[in-house]
């Protein structure tokens, strides 16, 4: 049988349901800004950016002994080996596979449906205008 997860991951899986949960109802009601539009494409562009770096992290993880710090690996490497890092100390690999890109993309995923999907809240508040 798996192991219970430790209380700090099953902590940070929890809580951003939750501050989503108790940030929405404010966000729904909030005054719209008139500055809308900017903020809408530059968090567009910016989590395409990095859903795409971390995209192409994928399949860098399936080898192990690739020299990271080499072009052209270094051009995604580099900039998500931090946050790469971070989830690693928490979710170890699973049979010797490096999930950790996996995981990032996927809450990126989620990130941009929540703010910018058909019933995102930045997408909702601009059709409030």
């Amino acid at each position: 049988p798996a192991s219970p997860s430790p209380p700090s991951s099953r902590a940070a899986a929890l809580a951003v349901p939750t501050v989503l949960a108790l940030l929405a109802p404010t966000l729904a009601m909030a005054e719209v800004p008139e500055n809308l539009e900017t903020i809408r494409s530059t968090l567009d562009i910016g989590l395409a950016l990095l859903s795409t770096l971390f995209f192409i992290r994928i399949p860098i993880s399936w080898y192990p002994d690739m020299d990271l710090n080499k072009f052209p690996q270094v051009i995604a490497c580099a900039p998500t080996e931090p946050v790469l890092k971070l989830i690693r100390s928490a979710i170890p690999p699973l049979f010797g596979v490096d999930i950790s890109p996996v995981v990032v993309y996927g809450v990126l995923s989620f990130v941009r449906e929540i703010f910018l999907g058909q019933q995102g809240l930045i997408i909702m508040m601009a059709a409030k205008r």
